[in-house]
């Protein structure tokens, strides 16, 4: 798709694979291949699910240092609210996303790590948000997603210290969900989203839907878009094929419609 990032489809899932050496930095070309490659997975009806993935040594140390080194206040202006809306992309993809993470994912490689619905960790890696090492914050959801995810405790003292955590560490705070062998990263995240291939594509939808949208409100918003989202699937096919397998005691058969 890219030059650095492209989407691979295989049995339903999507891979978004990162290929810039040796470290995948998120320069602006490759954010807004990012974007690009959420597009196309989220417009697959054949992508079911979704692997970000770096690669079996690293999955990506962050933003180009040298490409930042120069810009100024008005320069960083500009550029700031597209390089978080590219990562956001991958956040909004409508579909269960995981990272497969080996090596290092570091400042914006976190916050791309941060912005899948989980993370498979190898057993060597290190994760972290080292801005405030350079006089900066993380500027890509980094103290927001951050925050929603461990709370702000840790969050503050992983931000505000800059320090790397390892994979157990990240697994025992909530920021990895499962920890693997390096060379079984990508298998362990296929195996985590492999329940969701043949699931009712919509539900599936609307569960992330809700969830996500319903951290940004209060709860009695939080409530009625829950109830908005589950009335509106009373009008798919897969509702009405569940019900009935439900009732006739058989396995159903989910066609996303």
């Amino acid at each position: 798709m890219g030059e650095f990032v492209r989407l691979e489809t295989k049995d339903g899932i999507g891979t978004i694979r990162l290929e810039r050496p040796p470290m995948n930095a998120l320069n602006t070309q490759v954010q807004e291949e990012l974007r690009a490659a959420a597009a196309a997975a989220t417009a697959d009806p054949g992508v079911r699910a979704v692997i970000v993935y770096g690669g079996e040594k690293v999955f990506a140390a962050g933003a180009d240092i040298k490409e930042m080194a120069d810009m100024s206040y008005v320069d960083m202006a500009e550029r700031a609210a597209d390089l978080s809306s590219a990562l956001g992309a991958i956040a909004r993809i409508p579909k269960p996303v995981v990272a497969a993470i080996t090596g290092y994912a570091l400042g914006g490689g976190c916050e791309l790590a941060l912005a899948c619905d989980w993370r498979v960790v190898a057993e060597d890696a290190k994760l972290g948000q080292p801005e405030i090492k350079l006089g900066i914050i993380p500027g890509a959801g980094g103290t927001q997603r951050l925050a929603r995810l461990v709370g702000p405790a840790r969050a503050k003292d992983l931000i505000m210290s800059g320090r790397m955590v390892d994979a157990q560490e990240t697994l025992r705070i909530g920021l990895a969900d499962r920890v693997a062998p390096a060379a079984e990263v990508y298998d362990a995240a296929v195996e985590l989203v492999r329940p969701y291939l043949t699931g009712p594509v919509q539900a599936l939808r609307a569960a992330k839907l809700a969830v996500d949208g319903g951290l940004d409100m209060d709860l009695a918003s939080g409530l009625a878009w829950e109830s908005q989202l589950f009335a509106a699937l009373f009008a798919t096919d897969d509702r009405r094929e569940g019900m009935a397998a439900f009732v006739a005691k058989r396995k159903p058969d989910f066609t996303g419609r």
